[in-house]
């Protein structure tokens, strides 16, 4: 019986990687770094791969040197592999050229990300990969956190077989960084797969002082050529011994793979074809039209190189007349995207009488949902359909886009969907997760975690996603409709909609010292009244911040909201969930000793009984007046689109707001007009004790402790309530010193008060 894995799309990767490896040379790159810090973890606890050896890690000066170590490391007969994304992929092809050349055997686990053009992604896109289609390297696409453990299984397998590297790629952060309930393939099972007659071929080929040979030659005109021709049989063997390599994992597994496979109508007159994280919103939107009766279905491609015609028509159905293919990537200049321009190759080439069209979706992450899966059906449907189209953007420039006529939820009967809104680094994130994996070890359930952050980390904004259901969870996006909602910072009211998609009758968990009708009526934003009234939303207050002080834990609420969404949200009985969070937290506080884990023990008892239901006036739902935010004067620039960012739609800017920042150079010193407002505590001046050092002022890392000088005349103008004191030193003589907070721009973390 498999085992269960509550696990990250990095994790799983590592996993088999580690299971097959003897050793790996490494170098972190967001978003595949957890693949070579599980392994590297792994191997410091001496756990043993399938060869009943511990992994040997290296981390080198740079991903070239990575490649470099993973090149000299295979020529000596070690099974070596590397993890990496984007630019680090981009130094990693001149090696690539070479381990391909020289049919080495080894596989490359990539978490697909953004390169930097005219600016800097750290988000999941194709454009890395598809850098490296020419370099010989066969190249397996996973979808979804299963697939990552299953496909990396056959990767493994087949370049042992073939003799052909291997890049196994999957969706970084969205594939990489999503949290899934799977089933693990246990070594025991790997082991019994393997070759090992292959494995002994490789190591026998190894470089050898006692059978010395010349590598790496130089070669003329008159033998390069067919010398490079030489390797086709091993690459025209590759799609063949790929599907005997996915056949071995079915029968273990009892999961079926092919190199491209079909789904949906059987007659299916209109047919996405894509890879990656994309197929499963693909997947659940061709359930949701074909209940509607609509004949439509998804190639979902897995061998992309080496690209096998054969197999790829065999999977389109007799019946398609249109078309669709998606590519996640774009290829400025080009007459299509790379994937576009295969399936129109392979339709041509066996004269396919079926209309191809491409469009390109999800750049740098961008949402990609079933209401734009049923936009590039119905652009299908069209008697003239949009070609080179995009879709999940507004492009008012070159009018590419595809208009989202419909907004449709395809979610099926029973799923629970709950978002979080949290501060980064409050724990809110972790114990999201910690969630996620109570409910899938514990229970029947599926479960699936997406956290989404913007880029400022600590202090910044994270918003996770959490769905809970009986069946497989296929929803690789964001969630638009959501059973619950918490928000674990009550500066956020009035900077973002955070009640936008709460169904009617839903639950809305607030952490804030408000815990009366009247001080929300004055705190809460009108909007925000107007949704809670007129959806009829249960409302709940707690105030974690207080009850984690008393307590001791300070601002770490992350145990006391993770408690109140067990009890408020009843996705499992809340005494399993207690007892659950109790035996995690003897786990993850045990060594730090019993007076710890007592206080995470007296959180879980506050967040159960901590809570407050707000019975709110019918009359909220009219509401004009409530609180709003702080607004400051500022550049057009600002105003237009990063105010629109920082409040959570930047995806509704149109491409025409871009136009003057085309190059990717934009207005310097914007973050000046942003005013957050997050600090649960701000530091108050002691004017008694201040000796005018300015070291407060020195280490704030937010540049909001500034120190003034004033004179009598500016003294005589303030308020009451501005103090000042007299400023030391012969040169101040006559000034007056004032040591000014800007509790707007800080964040609360307390450095001024410990320097």
């Amino acid at each position: 019986m498999a085992t269960k894995l509550t696990v990250d799309g990095n994790t799983a990767a590592a996993h088999v990687a580690y299971a097959f490896s003897d050793t790996a040379a490494i170098y972190p790159i967001t978003p595949s770094s957890t693949m070579a810090e599980v392994c590297d973890e792994w191997a410091a606890h001496g756990r043993k791969n399938i060869f009943g050896q511990v992994m040997k890690i290296a981390e080198m000066q740079s991903e070239a040197g990575a490649a470099g170590a993973v090149h000299g490391s295979l020529s000596a007969g070690a099974l070596t592999t590397t993890f990496t994304a984007s630019q680090g992929l981009l130094l990693m092809i001149p090696n690539m050229y070479k381990i391909a050349g020289e049919l080495i055997p080894a596989v490359f686990h990539v978490s697909a990300r953004c390169l930097a053009t005219h600016a800097l992604s750290i988000f999941g896109d194709h454009s890395d990969v598809m850098a490296c289609r020419q370099t010989g390297f066969a190249m397996l696409s996973s979808a979804s956190v299963q697939e990552v453990m299953d496909l990396a299984t056959v990767s493994h397998l087949a370049t042992l077989k073939s003799r052909v590297p291997f890049l196994h790629f999957f969706d970084g952060f969205r594939t990489s960084h999503e949290v899934q309930k799977i089933d693990a393939i246990d070594y025991d099972d790997i082991a019994k797969m393997i070759d090992m007659n292959a494995v002994k071929q490789f190591r026998a080929a190894s470089m050898n002082p006692e059978h010395p040979e010349l590598r790496g030659t130089a070669q003329n005109p008159d033998i390069y050529f067919q010398n490079r021709e030489a390797s086709n049989k091993y690459y025209d063997a590759v799609p063949e011994i790929v599907e005997s390599c996915m056949q071995q994992v079915y029968e273990v597994t009892g999961r079926k793979y092919n190199l491209f496979d079909y789904y949906g109508a059987p007659d299916a007159e209109k047919v996405i074809i894509l890879m990656g994280s994309g197929c499963d919103a693909v997947e659940e939107t061709v359930d949701y039209l074909m209940g509607k009766g609509e004949k439509v279905g998804v190639v979902k491609v897995r061998l992309y190189r080496p690209f096998s015609i054969k197999h790829f028509i065999g999977a389109i159905p007799k019946t398609a007349k249109s078309i669709a293919v998606l590519d996640r990537t774009k290829e400025p200049g080009a007459l299509g995207e790379p994937l576009f321009a295969d399936v129109c190759t392979a339709v041509k080439e066996v004269g396919l009488d079926v209309t191809v069209i491409g469009g390109r979706y999800g750049l740098a992450s961008k949402e990609f949902t079933p209401s734009m899966v049923k936009a590039v059906y119905d652009n299908l449907g069209e008697k003239a359909p949009l070609n080179h189209f995009t879709v999940g953007i507004n492009d008012d420039v070159t009018g590419l886009s595809l208009k989202i006529k419909e907004e449709i939820d395809t979610s099926p009967a029973g799923v629970s969907r709950c978002k979080f809104f949290g501060l980064g680094s409050d724990g809110t994130v972790g114990a999201n997760k910690n969630s996620i994996k109570i409910i899938g070890n514990h229970t029947d359930k599926y479960a699936q975690g997406y956290f989404a952050y913007d880029s400022k980390k600590s202090g910044g904004i994270t918003v996770s996603h959490l769905r809970f259901g009986d069946t497989p969870i296929k929803a690789p996006y964001l969630l638009t409709v959501s059973d619950f909602i918490a928000c674990h910072n009550s500066s956020y009211v009035t900077r973002y909609d955070l009640l936008e998609g709460i169904k009617e009758g839903g639950v809305f968990l607030l952490n804030s010292p408000w815990s009366t009708v009247e001080e929300l009526e004055h705190q809460l934003p009108a909007q925000m009244k107007n949704t809670i009234a007129k959806k009829k939303i249960k409302f709940y207050n707690i105030d974690a911040i207080d009850l984690g002080g008393k307590i001791g834990l300070g601002s770490r609420i992350n145990m006391i909201m993770m408690s109140a969404f067990f009890k408020l949200a009843e996705i499992i009985p809340e005494a399993d969930a207690v007892k659950y969070m109790k035996e995690a937290i003897v786990k993850s506080y045990g060594s730090k000793g019993e007076k710890i884990v007592n206080m995470n023990n007296a959180a879980v008892e506050a967040g159960l009984t901590g809570i407050v239901e707000i019975k709110y006036p019918e009359s909220w739902a009219t509401a004009t007046e409530g609180a709003v935010p702080v607004v400051v004067p500022a550049t057009e620039y600002f105003n237009n689109v990063v105010k629109p960012i920082l409040a959570q739609q930047g995806d509704n800017l149109p491409v025409s707001a871009f136009i003057d920042n085309v190059n990717g150079i934009v207005p310097s010193g914007t973050t000046k007009y942003e005013k957050r407002g997050i600090a649960i505590k701000a530091p108050q001046w002691i004017i008694e004790n201040c000796i005018q050092c300015n070291q407060c002022s020195l280490v704030c890392p937010h540049a909001c402790i500034r120190p003034y000088l004033l004179t009598d005349e500016q003294v005589a103008n303030a308020p009451e309530t501005f103090v000042t004191k007299k400023a030391t030193g012969k040169a101040y003589e006559g000034l007056q010193f004032k040591m000014q907070l800007s509790p707007l721009d800080c964040t609360g973390c307390g450095n001024c008060a410990d320097v």
